[in-house]
Parts: structure tokens; C-alpha cells; sequence
């Protein structure tokens, strides 16, 4: 069902989750893995190649999030604008959602955002006009590689995309990982 990606598919990652240096300042994942649905994973390296074309790679912080993960970070956030309620599932935890964003193929380095990744704050909104006029830039070039790859925008936060009707999937817990819970 979930499908890892690696750094062989072409990918940077960073999942913040597995680390302290995120929203909850703990790590809420025992593995830093990442995994979509055959869906989205094949969504993804349509905008990696898109990416690559234009001498860019895609830097991963999320996928899928376990249902137990989701409650952590739903304690922890209080705007909950950016954070789906977990009773309701989220798309995360259905393998239908990613985070992410761009990077210069030759350095590695991230492209400015005017934000960084989860940001709970206005700035982080699509077209938020708070940021300086080449990280607009930089989200809008994303939102297009994400777009004409079959994704869809959240648009309070840059780095969030889903799939479309992402809520047609269930919601699944940590027992969905391959080789163990995160």
C-alpha cells in the first residue's frame, strides 16, 4: 500500500519529525522515513523531473504521518488551521499529503521560502505578500511543478500538497509502516 521513497528516486530529505527541530520540539517519529500512496509517489516524480529540468531537486520534511503523530501535533499547535483535527483524519495519515520544498541541484541548497517549514504564522500562506519578492517567486515556481503534477495546494502553508479528493483514502496508524512503527 505506502510506498517508500529514498534518495535513489532522486530526492533530498529531512524529516523534521524524526528530529527535535520541529513544531512539538521532539522528535514524534522513531524512523526518518517517508512514504505516499502509489498515487502520489508516482505524482511526486513527475515534479522531480519537472524539478531536474530546470537544474532543481525536491527536499522532502513529510508524507505520511501516522494517526498517533497527527495527535501529538494537534497538541501542540495552536492555530489549528495548521493542523487537521484527528478525529477527522487529516490527509496525512492517509499517505495522500507531502511536505516539501526546492533546492538547487548542484549545492543542495534550499531556495528562500520568506518562511520556513512550518511556520504557523500568515507569512506561510500561498501569496502571502509578507515575503520578499523572490521567495514569492520560489513558491510560485513550486506551486507550478506541484500543480501541472497532479497535486493540490493548501494554501495557508507553502510546503503542504495533497492529492486530489485525498480524504477518499482511510486514515492509517503507525502498524502501517513497513519494517516497524515510526
Amino acid at each position: 500500500m505506502l510506498q517508500l521513497l529514498t534518495e535513489a528516486d532522486g530526492l533530498f530529505f529531512d524529516i523534521r519529525y524524526a528530529t527535535p527541530d520541529n513544531l512539538t520540539g521532539r522528535p514524534i517519529y522513531s524512523r526518518p522515513v517517508a512514504l505516499l500512496l502509489p498515487e502520489g509517489r508516482d505524482r511526486l516524480l513527475v515534479a522531480r523531473d519537472r524539478a531536474a529540468a530546470l537544474g532543481l531537486r525536491i527536499k522532502v520534511f513529510d508524507a505520511f504521518r501516522p494517526i498517533e503523530a497527527q495527535w501529538a501535533l494537534w497538541h501542540a499547535v495552536e492555530d489549528k488551521r495548521f493542523v487537521a483535527d484527528p478525529r477527522g483524519g487529516g490527509v496525512h495519515p492517509r499517505g495522500a499529503a507531502i511536505d516539501l520544498t526546492l533546492c538547487d541541484a548542484a549545492t543542495g541548497a534550499e531556495l528562500p521560502m520568506g518562511t520556513g517549514f512550518d511556520a504557523t504564522e500568515a507569512a506561510s500562506a500561498h501569496g502571502s505578500l509578507d515575503v520578499p519578492v523572490a521567495d514569492q517567486r520560489n513558491r510560485a515556481l513550486l506551486l507550478g511543478l506541484m500543480v501541472a503534477a497532479g497535486w493540490e495546494p493548501y494554501l495557508l502553508e507553502w510546503w503542504h500538497y495533497q492529492l486530489p479528493a485525498a480524504r477518499r483514502f482511510p486514515s492509517l496508524s503507525a502498524s502501517a509502516v513497513p519494517d516497524g512503527p515510526m
